[in-house]
């Protein structure tokens, strides 16, 4: 096998590697009967339970990848040690550096895009918008690209930016799934705690 086929085996498996975990979070939700509850893509989402729900399933979905980026991960092994080596081993560093990036997750690193403390965070600014302190007579809390406001009277209720729902995206299949594989979910600017200015590559 000469050099240059080598090159060429070991991206495939690379890029297959690459795309295959990433499946679940392109493909599931993105239908038309799993977003009716929900305005079309990109406009502000009012808070609900069903709303709370799907930040719970997109949060299920990111760590199903980490299950599903075991069959490349295997397949490699497997490969490298009685098929292709160039291929197998590009299935094995793309599967094994996806599984590190989660697992950093657990000794320090970046949160997932969606957690169950956002979710927490949604309910209670919900239930904050039926109490006697509420923004106005009538709030109705919507999540927007940055921030949870009101939509009558667009107080803000949260810095909460907004990562991707799920939902069908208005810039079509491909560019919208190119974006989602540029930034894994996260919303486009991600607020710390000495900023709130600090922008990410990031979606929605």
């Amino acid at each position: 096998m000469s050099f240059t086929s080598s090159i060429m085996y070991f991206f495939a498996g690379f890029i297959i590697a690459f795309l295959f975990p990433r499946i679940p979070i392109l493909m599931i939700t993105r239908g038309k009967g799993f977003n009716l509850v929900f305005p079309e893509h990109p406009a502000p989402v009012p808070l609900s339970p069903k709303l709370t729900q799907r930040v719970l399933h997109m949060r299920m979905i990111y760590w199903m990848g980490f299950v599903v980026s075991l069959v490349p991960l295997v397949f490699g092994l497997a490969s490298v040690k009685w098929g292709n080596a160039a291929f197998g081993f590009g299935l094995w560093i793309s599967s094994g550096w996806f599984i590190l990036s989660r697992l950093q997750t657990f000794i320090g690193g970046p949160k997932p895009p969606w957690t169950l403390d956002m979710a927490q965070q949604l309910q209670i600014i919900m239930d904050e918008t039926k109490s006697i302190q509420n923004c106005c007579s009538m709030p109705v809390a919507e999540w927007r690209v940055l921030t949870v406001s009101c939509a009558r009277c667009d107080a803000k209720l949260s810095d909460l930016p907004r990562p991707d729902l799920g939902r069908k995206r208005m810039d079509g299949f491909f560019l919208g799934g190119l974006r989602l594989l540029m930034t894994d979910g996260y919303p486009v600017i991600d607020y710390d705690d000495d900023s709130k200015n600090n922008i990410n590559d990031s979606e929605e």
